[in-house]
């Protein structure tokens, strides 16, 4: 009888069912979405194995990868056979690769809307909350850095445009484009967006930096509010 503090391991499994054996010898684009999750869980608990645990992890976000990265660390550890260290060990990795196709854009030049959707993609098409960013241009429209600015939808009652204008100050830049998420998919402009867009664009006309737009990205789709003609300069 195994022993009830000893866990099933993947080298518990034949060695032609091992998913590091498999990777090494047919290239990681063989294995299951589980067999890949079991690699990085390392091992199981009692009476699983890490590609039990994997499997009933897929199973509780109904199969989407897209979902265990976005999943808070809570949720993660409260699948039986995860808990906290292999939750840890899920977000670091999925972070990394979610990192590895986020354009970093320095130096790159930002002339039309889909130019800021492939930029900013990669860090909002996964969050479950609203984002504001900006992205700080030179004169010449390339993108000298880009800032989180608001989190979880934006009180125009208190926003402060000085404060994203002052940002703009600090790295000289000459105009900014604002961008943000519509968790709901819809990239439509609320009321709101549109108060708080013009309400900067009032406030950089003073400092002499223009907005020259705002994104809304949806689900597979964007708004821009210049193609709108919300903003006009």
């Amino acid at each position: 009888m195994e022993p009830p503090s000893q866990r099933l391991t993947i080298k518990d499994l034949p060695i032609n069912e091992r998913p590091r054996e498999r990777l090494a010898k047919y290239g990681a684009e063989s294995l299951s979405n589980s067999e890949l999750l079991a690699i990085i869980l390392r091992s199981g608990v009692k009476g699983d194995t890490a590609i039990d645990v994997a499997n009933r992890l897929l199973k509780r976000f109904d199969g989407q990868l897209r979902e265990i990265l976005s999943a808070d660390l809570k949720e993660l550890e409260s699948t039986r056979g995860v808990g906290f260290t292999k939750a840890i060990q899920i977000k670091a990795s999925f972070e990394l690769a979610k990192r590895i196709f986020e354009t970093d854009g320095e130096h790159q030049q930002v002339v039309f809307p889909q130019d800021v959707v492939n930029i900013m993609l990669p860090k909002l098409k996964f969050e479950k909350q609203e984002k504001l960013y900006i992205l700080l241009l030179s004169g010449k429209n390339y993108l000298l850095s880009k800032k989180l600015v608001a989190i979880g939808g934006i009180d125009y009652n208190t926003f402060k445009p000085k404060e994203v204008l002052h940002i703009a100050v600090k790295y000289n830049a000459s105009s900014i484009i604002l961008v943000h998420n519509h968790p709901s998919g819809d990239p439509s402009p609320s009321k709101q967006d549109i108060e708080i867009t013009k309400k900067i664009i009032d406030a950089g006309k003073i400092i002499g930096i223009s907005v020259r737009d705002h994104i809304i990205i949806g689900d597979g789709k964007y708004a821009s509010m210049r193609e709108a003609g919300e903003i006009r300069s």
